[in-house]
């Protein structure tokens, strides 16, 4: 008998755990107070108190031309803040994150940048209604007829299909470019099938499970659904996902179009015109007033925002002022700094006009047990095991050092147990990395120590 053994049926994925991806909301009660350990927040009760507060003001709208500053030292959550803030506000709301050395480009204007990164943070819910022919293909025909201009080839000249759904049958006819779409898309008997009534255009929606196609393959690719209910030919409402920058690249091309495309088949590279972004606009106003479209304000968080200079604070100052604008969220870890772009001293490194307009949420550094409770939501989102010495010893790290590098040895620690072939991270692990690897005070420590032998220029 030939040699032949099953195996467990195993589905490996990638999978990408971010600095913040364990942050679900702002961890709070129903009085809006900060909950120890709740959403993945730990700790800064008062900032994150601050924060709800924020939220049920955006909610209601009454947040209008300002802007959030969170300003701490490095690695006092306020990145966490930010995104904790736009999970609050909804699953639609659009969030974006930049630094403030994002903005200076050699190809494109400082004010380009921030407003298509201020359009991208702004979501617009659009909702249609359309006619469309839907239901299971039970029987194809496809005719053709010579080619124009070739004789010996033939062509797709129209299409007459059977759509069949729960409670109706009906048997259409179609022309050339709809019988062109579904040989293109390999439409044929048992797939289920919506022809957009107006424009023809045609979605493959897959098999049908009641169909004879869906019955007889066991292990088949294709997203496998139900046969449809009602008519045939019925209203449907689809929505739409789109961002103000979305709608502002699909007119552009629409309007786009000149030497150097018609020649070379191109599009021209260039900034979208202002009068684009109005039309734009006008068209979402026209949506939102006859109950088409919905507006979803995102957040706009710019990190590092003391980077930005003079010119750039300007600019945020008069877009707070527009009526679709997002929720522009500021941080920096400067005291008293420069304003780019001039010789004057600030608080944070902002223009006092603009820090006037403003609600500033402060964060503070983390005491070890709220650097301990991080560690262990850190360990259960990275899926590793943890020995509680070896917990103990990662919270005296962060306490002594920061709370990133104590996440780093985390991970470095992990990765060192699973060379071991050790399923939880012991103390050992923990021990041996932080010796193998240095934070800022003992790298600072070795640069001194070293100072003559290294190279200066």
């Amino acid at each position: 008998m030939a040699s032949i053994r099953e195996l467990p049926a195993t589905i490996s994925k990638f999978e990408r755990i971010g600095a913040h991806t364990h942050i679900k909301g702002l961890g709070l009660d129903e009085n809006l107070r900060a909950v120890k350990v709740k959403d993945g927040m730990v700790g800064q009760e008062k900032a994150r108190e601050a924060a709800g507060l924020v939220v049920k003001m955006i909610k209601e709208g009454k947040l209008s031309g300002k802007c959030i500053i969170l300003a701490g030292p490095p690695g006092t959550g306020k990145t966490a803040i930010a995104v904790a803030i736009s999970k609050e506000l909804g699953e639609n709301v659009p969030f974006i994150q930049m630094s403030g050395s994002e903005i200076y480009s050699t190809e494109r204007k400082k004010t380009e940048v921030l407003i298509e990164a201020i359009r991208k943070c702004i979501g617009v819910e659009v909702h249609e209604m359309r006619k469309v022919y839907e239901g299971e293909v039970t029987m194809i025909d496809i005719r053709t007829a010579p080619h124009p201009y070739n004789p010996y080839q033939k062509i797709p000249e129209s299409v007459r299909l059977t759509l069949k759904t729960k409670d109706e049958e009906k048997t259409i006819e179609a022309g050339a470019s709809i019988a062109q779409q579904i040989i293109a898309e390999g439409i044929s008997e048992g797939h289920v099938i919506q022809i957009d009534a107006e424009t023809g255009r045609v979605a493959d929606l897959g098999l049908c499970l009641e169909g004879q196609k869906g019955k007889t393959y066991e292990v088949d690719t294709r997203k496998k659904i139900p046969r449809p209910n009602g008519k045939v030919l019925k209203e449907k409402e689809f929505v739409y996902m789109l961002t103000l920058a979305d709608l502002d690249e699909l007119n552009a091309r629409q309007r786009s179009g000149g030497l150097f495309s018609l020649l070379l088949g191109g599009a021209e590279s260039k900034e979208i015109d202002s009068e684009i972004r109005m039309a734009v606009d006008q068209q979402v106003k026209e949506w939102v007033d006859s109950g088409k479209g919905f507006i979803h304000p995102g957040v706009l968080f710019i990190d590092d925002a003391h980077l930005l200079d003079l010119e750039a604070f300007s600019f945020l100052g008069r877009a707070m002022e527009s009526e679709l604008v997002p929720i522009i969220i500021l941080a920096t870890n400067r005291g008293v700094a420069t304003i780019r772009g001039t010789d004057i001293k600030s608080p944070l490194g902002f223009p006092l006009d603009l820090i006037d307009r403003a609600v500033i949420i402060t964060t503070e550094p983390y005491d070890k047990e709220s650097i301990k409770e991080i560690l262990r939501i850190r360990s259960n989102e990275e899926k590793t095991k943890l020995e509680n010495d070896a917990l103990e010893k990662l919270a005296e790290v962060g306490a002594k050092s920061s709370l990133r590098y104590a996440v780093q040895m985390l991970s470095l620690a992990a990765q060192n147990a699973k060379s071991f072939n050790r399923e939880k991270i012991t103390l050992e692990d923990v021990q041996r990395v932080d010796e193998l690897f240095m934070d800022v005070a003992e790298a600072s420590e070795y640069l001194r120590k070293y100072e003559e032998k290294l190279l200066v220029h």
